[in-house]
Parts: C-alpha cells; sequence; structure tokens
C-alpha cells in the first residue's frame, strides 16, 4: 500500500548527521539489540546500486577490530562467542596475529590479533543521502526544505503540522526523523525523551600511498580508519565535541583531535607523515543507553519517532527507512525493534 510522504527539512538534505558522518557501512561490534536491524540493513547495502540507481560509493572492503593484547583478545573471543550464540546466522570471526598482519601489513607489530567481518565497508554519505531522496522524489515524495516545525496538533484523526513561516501542512500520520533535534519534536508531541547532542569530529589526510584496505577499529580505544582507493585516509572514532542546536554550530576540539590522531600513529606508524587537510564535526544526538529510539510516541497517536542513532546509524538507515514504511501502513514491523522503544528504561553505558 503507497501513501503520499512530504519531508519537512529545518537546512537542507544532508545537512547534518546523515550527510557529513564517516560513512561506515558495519555490523561489527554493534549492539547486539542493533543486529537483526543492522543485518537487514546490510542486506539492502550489498544491492544498494539496484535499490537506488547509484552505488552510493559503497565498497565491502571488509572490516577489522584490532586487538593490542591479550587482555583485547580475551575479550574479542568473548565477543564472537556471544554473537555466535545468537543464532543469527552471522559471525564475528576470530582472527590471530598472522592473519591480521596479512590483512594489515602496515600494522604496529604489538598487536595480537582481531575480529574480522568480510562484507562490512564504508560509502560516500552525501553521496549516499543524495541517491536516497532521488528515489524518495521518484516514488513521489514531497521536500519542504528550509522548513522549522513550530507546533504539531492533533486533530480529527489527523495531524497539522505548523512551520516557523506560518506554512500548515495536513497530515495522517507523522514520523519523527529530526537527529539531535529529536527531543525537540519529542516534546512538541508531550514525549520526553533524553537525547544529548553532540558533534563527532573527523580528520581526513592528503593522499597517502596505499596501505590498508579494510575499515579498521580498535578493542581497546577509540578509533575509526579508513583509506580510500585515492589514498586519501578519513580517522574518526567518536571523539566528540560541543555543539550548539540554535545556531546550527559543531566546534572542533584539537586536544581530542590530537588523541585521535596519537592514537593511529602508535597503530599505523606509516600515519605519523600524514598531512590534514580538513577536520570537521557532525551534529548527532546520542541516548543515554546508546541505541537509538525508534517506535510508536508515548503520547501521541498516529506518530512515531526515528532519532538519536548516537553516531552509528549511517548503516541503520535503509532498514530504518523499511521499518517505519511497515509501521506506518501496517502498523508492525517485520524487524524486531522492542529494544528501541520510546517507553523502555534509559541508563547509561560505557562510552
Amino acid at each position: 500500500m503507497g501513501v503520499s510522504v512530504r519531508v519537512l527539512e529545518k537546512d537542507y538534505v544532508a545537512r547534518h548527521a546523515s550527510g557529513v558522518n564517516a560513512g561506515g557501512v558495519r555490523t561489527l561490534g554493534r549492539h547486539q539489540a542493533e543486529l537483526p536491524l543492522s543485518l537487514a540493513a546490510k542486506a539492502m547495502w550489498l544491492e544498494i546500486a539496484d535499490l537506488l540507481g547509484d552505488n552510493c560509493g559503497f565498497r565491502a572492503v571488509g572490516g577489522i577490530r584490532i586487538a593490542e593484547t591479550e587482555s583485547d583478545l580475551q575479550k574479542v573471543r568473548e565477543r564472537s562467542g556471544a554473537i555466535s550464540a545468537l543464532g543469527l546466522g552471522y559471525a564475528e570471526r576470530v582472527i590471530d596475529s598472522r592473519e591480521l598482519f596479512e590483512r594489515l601489513p602496515a600494522l604496529a607489530r604489538h598487536c595480537v590479533g582481531g575480529l574480522f567481518v568480510h562484507d562490512d565497508g564504508y560509502a560516500n554519505p552525501y553521496r549516499t543521502t543524495l541517491a536516497f531522496r532521488r528515489a524518495a522524489e521518484r516514488a513521489g515524495a514531497k521536500f519542504e526544505e528550509g522548513t522549522v516545525v513550530e507546533s504539531a496538533l492533533f486533530k480529527e484523526n489527523g495531524w497539522t503540522v505548523t512551520a516557523r513561516d506560518g506554512t500548515s501542512y495536513r497530515a495522517q500520520t507523522l514520523l519523527n526523523c529530526a537527529g539531535a533535534w529529536g527531543h525537540r519534536m519529542a516534546a512538541i508531541l508531550g514525549d520526553d525523551l533524553p537525547l544529548s547532542p553532540n558533534g563527532s569530529m573527523m580528520i581526513i589526510t592528503a593522499r597517502m600511498p596505499p596501505m590498508v584496505v579494510p575499515v579498521v577499529g580498535a578493542a581497546g580505544r577509540s578509533l575509526s580508519f579508513k583509506q580510500f582507493p585515492n589514498g586519501t585516509v578519513l580517522l574518526g572514532g567518536g571523539h566528540r565535541a560541543p555543539v550548539d542546536l540554535d545556531t546550527n554550530e559543531a566546534k572542533v576540539d584539537p586536544l581530542a583531535l590530537g588523541k585521535a590522531a596519537s592514537t593511529v600513529i602508535d597503530l599505523f606508524p606509516f600515519m605519523a607523515e600524514a598531512q590534514a587537510v580538513r577536520f570537521w564535526s557532525g551534529i548527532e544526538g546520542f541516548m543515554p543507553d546508546g541505541i537509538p529510539v525508534i517506535g510508536a510516541s508515548l503520547n501521541a497517536p498516529q506518530a512515531y519517532h526515528a532519532f538519536g542513532f548516537s553516531a552509528h546509524g549511517f548503516q541503520l538507515g535503509p532498514a530504518v527507512g523499511q521499518v517505519l514504511a511497515d509501521l506506518v501502513t501496517k502498523g508492525t514491523s517485520r524487524i524486531p525493534i522492542e529494544a528501541f522503544s520510546p517507553s523502555r528504561p534509559f541508563f547509561s553505558i560505557a562510552a
């Protein structure tokens, strides 16, 4: 069953987290509650060119989480066993130091092993977001950019949403996909949800000799490392910076970026010669327990939330879209989403 769709975008499509993230397309290391959603998304990513008419720069180069110590190696072994026990037909395979160095010959020799997933990878986030927009428009969706929602009123079995410029829009169902501003839209609907906005900082380098193919993370410290075919290296790893939701400003913290660079050089000594050419930070919403809110509003009828992806929502996006389509048209999701309920008890987890 098809429905008419109108997207109200406060700035422009791909302006914030969706378009300026690190582009990781991974199942490796995800919260166990996210895995059914992530695996459904992976199936879509592997067919992304057929789905959108654009391959979105997607490359399934594999993903590795490095173990630097015996303690790290024990952690990844436990993780691998716990994932296998879920019975999802998905594995995060433990690799020894020999295979680790075969896959990452430039890696520092103190490392002892890791976890490997063969079909993880990355894509171009800006290109991907615009490709989804074009596909949505071909299917009839309308986009209203520069439209800041000020109020939403449910009456007579439908919603009236009013923008800051006074324009009103009518709809039967409302979806709150407002990212780092998701808690503000939730409040308009009467839901108090504990999102914290933060910036996720990244560094891109000048071209380097081709040394690393897989996407690389670390078991014992924050790291996200991708080297592109042209030799440039994108560094992330969850280093956060302050943001201002009212001015759309995301600051860069030089001390935190220095820590990120130090981690990279420890693991890949050749990166000591790298030249950073650009730094940036997107604006993202983080939930206390590190997983998103996806599900029906607690207090508003015919309204659903999908936000708070806590800096790892890019890969999930295609499947989240499917979930929301199912909720709107069928009232239920074929992918389990109970763990993401807005009614769950929120608690903090270690970063």
